[in-house]
């Protein structure tokens, strides 16, 4: 997919030390942004900042802290002057079955999964809003539309499409879009971590058996998410606004 370069474009990515974010840096700063890497873990956020290049930082956040994320962003434009692009794509699983579930599992996800997207749209919306333009890529899931043992991810994740709709609503007349993305099984530390666990289905892991089910018989590679973010975030999407968009090898639950 290619899209309109990035330069003097400046792109906040949150949870983006490894895996899907790490792997959405990367090609935002191939495509000339400077990025702003944000991860709980500021040695992993520097480490990648480093692999960006050029004015990119790492910076050490709890996202679900709501005035610490009000203040690194506002050191972030006194910094470089503006926030052009944003992806909300830190997240946390806690997973397990209903009657297991603690308060504590569900109060983290929505927490990390939810709340700090809100947090983070609403302060660099206002931001966008103020300079006419923005570009807002918020990563939810498939597993949005509901999954066994997920009942706090997929609630996060659901309230992640919804919140996307509707800001996109409320910012398209100042030049801002906004759209959600849905990954699949997305090769990661987390899935790959899958060839250890047993299959039950007749599968060598369960790793083997999640890949069983993408039509397109392959786990995705943060790149392949990658791309479509540099695309919607560039002017090429610049009449893409308020969608949901599955990335997942044509599987969706």
């Amino acid at each position: 997919m290619t899209c309109t370069p990035l330069e003097n474009k400046v792109a906040i990515v949150t949870g983006a030390s490894q895996g899907i974010g790490r792997g959405i840096a990367l090609k935002l700063a191939q495509r000339g942004a400077t990025v702003v890497v944000i991860d709980i873990n500021g040695d992993a956020a520097r480490a990648t900042a480093e692999l960006c290049g050029g004015k990119s930082v790492g910076i050490a956040l709890d996202v679900s802290n709501r005035e610490a994320v009000d203040a690194t962003v506002d050191q972030v434009i006194a910094d470089f002057g503006k926030v052009d692009i944003l992806v909300n794509n830190a997240g946390i699983n806690r997973d397990g079955m209903l009657h297991k579930m603690t308060d504590e599992m569900w109060d983290s996800v929505i927490a990390v999964d939810l709340s700090a997207v809100f947090y983070f749209c609403r302060k660099v919306g206002t931001h966008m809003r103020e300079n006419g333009y923005g570009r807002i890529c918020n990563v939810a899931s498939a597993s949005w539309m509901g999954n066994i043992g997920q009942t706090n991810y997929a609630a996060a994740k659901g309230g992640v499409v919804s919140l996307t709709r509707s800001i996109s609503k409320e910012l398209a007349f100042k030049g801002i879009t906004a759209n959600a993305i849905c990954p699949g099984f997305i090769e990661t530390s987390m899935t790959t971590a899958l060839r250890d666990v047993p299959s039950r289905v007749g599968f060598d892991n369960l790793y083997d058996e999640q890949v069983a089910k993408v039509p397109l018989k392959r786990a995705g590679q943060p790149e392949d998410v990658a791309n479509l973010v540099a695309f919607l975030v560039s002017d090429d999407a610049s009449y893409l606004t308020g969608e949901v968009i599955n990335i997942g090898g044509g599987y969706k639950l």
